[in-house]
């Protein structure tokens, strides 16, 4: 995509007529990233040196006391990790597709140095509260908060290095990163990981087997076993399946919040900084202001 001038990256009007194009062409080779021959074809684009998504399931509560915030907690304390914050006005995947039109105005969020060089016209910068409110905002919304380290990103919005931004994406079920994954091929499916220290879990006297799970499943990994839910291996724990459960039979739980904060920001550190003292060789607390 070519860069505005300046510093900037494309404006908005040049980043919506390139979705307009190139999100309907990703969402095809989703669904062929399956098909043989064509697999190991579009396998360098999911490249896990280059591709990396973790739920962070923000749009479901649990059912004990001490864990029921885990999910925005830890995406409190990333944005406590974060010096530069930069929140879109509007989230392109549902412009594009045009579905949930009513939560377009829930864009991603941006982390890190290189959300200097998107341009003013797709947002502002804000504050660490005004970013906590924004992920409230998606929460209620229902919507599943995708940490994203992909490559698409700073191509889209020119806001290299890549190894100096990582974003959050507020998905429903078609947004880009999870539409079409029903089908994924290998490299792709290894992308998208769940949150450290997560897992489903379904009481099966609870269950009567309605089926709601499996249908709303954006993996596919949601079976009927006996006549009961049963999550799969590659179950990515979004949520959306105790979330949808008439029943409650279905359960999303945590590990301890400490261990889940430590390996997940592990797992972002490892790809890309977010801070000026991660960039030298620091670890930044918890708690900094």
């Amino acid at each position: 995509m070519k860069q505005s001038k300046g510093s900037y990256g494309p404006p908005r009007q040049d980043t919506r007529r390139e979705a307009e194009k190139s999100l309907p062409k990703y969402d095809r080779y989703k669904r062929m990233s399956s098909y043989p021959v064509l697999k190991w074809l579009l396998n360098p684009i999911w490249a896990p040196h280059r591709w990396e998504v973790t739920a962070v399931p923000i749009n479901v509560e649990v059912t004990e006391p001490e864990t029921v915030s885990v999910p925005r907690r830890i995406m409190e304390r990333l944005i406590r990790e974060a010096e530069e914050i930069f929140v879109m006005d509007t989230c392109y995947c549902r412009e594009v597709f045009k579905h949930k039109e009513e939560y377009v105005d829930i864009g991603c969020m941006a982390f890190g140095p290189g959300t200097k060089k998107i341009h003013p016209s797709h947002g502002r910068f804000v504050s660490r509260q005004e970013a906590e409110e924004h992920v409230r905002k998606a929460a209620r919304a229902g919507l599943v908060a995708d940490v994203a380290w992909v490559w698409v990103d700073p191509y889209t919005w020119g806001s290299r290095p890549f190894d100096q931004q990582l974003f959050v994406c507020f998905c429903d079920d078609k947004c880009f990163y999870r539409g079409s994954m029903q089908k994924r091929g290998p490299n792709l499916n290894k992308t998208y990981k769940r949150l450290p220290g997560s897992c489903v879990r379904v009481d099966s006297a609870k269950c009567d087997g309605c089926g709601a799970c499996v249908e709303s499943c954006f993996v596919a990994e949601m079976k009927l076993v006996h006549g009961v839910a049963t999550p799969g291996k590659d179950c990515k724990v979004c949520g959306r399946c105790a979330e949808v459960c008439p029943g409650a039979a279905i359960e999303v739980r945590f590990d301890d919040e400490e261990a889940i904060f430590r390996d997940f920001m592990s797992r972002i550190r490892a790809r890309t900084s977010i801070a000026s003292k991660d960039r030298r060789g620091r670890t930044k607390g918890d708690d900094a202001a």
